[in-house]
């Protein structure tokens, strides 16, 4: 606690501790030092507030943020807000399949034909040749349903039901991607909400049920959640805002069920970094699994995608894992892991308008300096 008394003094930020390591009166104490400096950072990358989640073996996990979390009445980050946490949720997605892969229920060779016969014929696609590795790892060829003409105005969606398999439809009905890198490699949420209709067609349970039992009850993430069709998020809730026309818009309140098992998750800075701890140190996957997980292809911009997981250095040097994610409603989410599991960065900002460059640099400053 003693070293811990001087960050909460020296901090100029709302902030609350969720849990500290003991220290003796010979270990080092944690600095408070690269945590001031990246919310300095962060007052000045033009975003209404920002919660921010640090972990490391000195200061344990500490919880805090700039700005405000509602433009509306004013309402401080105080770093235990909740929020929707866009394609992080493809990480906890390629878990429970591992999971599955390691009970011997589904294997990363096996085809979408497996599963769904005939559902993907195509003269430009073919389930037959579509494997489970390949949905994961984004290398499929399938196209983001997002792209489809339905998409085009995502807000005249907002309140929409969309099951995923109408979304997998969507994206059957596209051509190809244009973007490919040579690994093959191009990033398509259909990927995921096939998966998790896979995962579906195996237990039984749809993929919200299948994280739950498997990953949020067993780490006891209290404040991660399916949504479902529930437009709300829960108390105490990160607003998000959108630009339209040049004034920032609250659009907190969203349907996210095309998102599903690509995207749909809520959930807290502490709560994701205990899921990223459990994951990097074996607690979710058996080592054959998790070694699956980090085998990456480029992803054409010289970083690597593994099943589920970005493979980055926003230090040079420093190899960390994570994976970012957006929503239409404005929530975005960006987190650095290093390999240990002993460090890690987690940013929940509430609005998609704002300089992802220097929220890069301030992550890469942060997880390189905390110890």
């Amino acid at each position: 606690m003693r070293g811990w008394t001087s960050v909460a003094a020296t901090l100029a930020v709302t902030a609350s501790l969720v849990a500290v390591p003991v220290a003796s009166a010979a270990a080092p104490r944690c600095d408070p030092k690269p945590i001031q400096t990246a919310l300095g950072a962060l007052k000045k990358v033009g975003v209404p507030g920002v919660v921010v989640t640090v972990k490391s073996p000195r200061c344990g996990v500490w919880t805090g943020g700039v700005g405000v979390a509602d433009r509306a009445t004013g309402r401080k980050v105080t770093g235990g807000e909740h929020s929707r946490i866009g394609s992080n949720t493809k990480t906890w997605t390629a878990t429970v399949v591992l999971q599955l892969v390691g009970e011997g229920k589904i294997d990363l060779d096996d085809t979408v034909e497996d599963f769904f016969p005939k559902l993907i014929r195509t003269k430009d696609y073919d389930g037959r040749k579509i494997t489970v590795r390949q949905l994961l790892q984004q290398t499929s060829g399938l196209p983001d349903f997002l792209d489809a003409p339905f998409w085009e105005d995502e807000e005249a969606h907002r309140w929409d039901h969309i099951e995923p398999m109408r979304t997998v439809r969507q994206a059957l009905a596209l051509p190809p991607p244009d973007d490919r890198a040579p690994s093959g490699f191009a990033y398509s949420n259909t990927n995921y909400n096939l998966a998790g209709l896979i995962v579906t067609k195996v237990t039984g349970r749809d993929i919200g049920t299948e994280i739950t039992q498997r990953i949020i009850r067993p780490l006891g993430l209290c404040g991660t959640s399916w949504p479902g069709d529930r437009t709300t998020l829960p108390k105490p809730e990160l607003r998000s805002y959108v630009n339209r026309d040049g004034v920032l818009a609250d659009r907190t309140e969203w349907n996210t069920s095309d998102a599903d098992a690509s995207g749909a998750l809520i959930s807290t800075g502490a709560d994701a970094t205990v899921f990223w701890n459990a994951l990097l140190t074996g607690k979710l996957l058996a080592p054959a699994q998790l070694a699956e997980m980090k085998k990456t292809v480029d992803d054409g911009s010289g970083e690597g995608y593994g099943l589920g997981v970005e493979r980055y250095e926003l230090t040079p040097g420093l190899v960390t894992w994570g994976h970012s994610g957006g929503m239409p409603g404005g929530h975005e989410f960006r987190n650095a892991v290093t390999e240990d599991g002993e460090r890690s960065v987690t940013f929940l900002i509430n609005t998609d308008e704002y300089k992802w460059q220097d929220v890069d640099v301030a992550i890469g400053d942060l997880i390189r300096d905390i110890r």
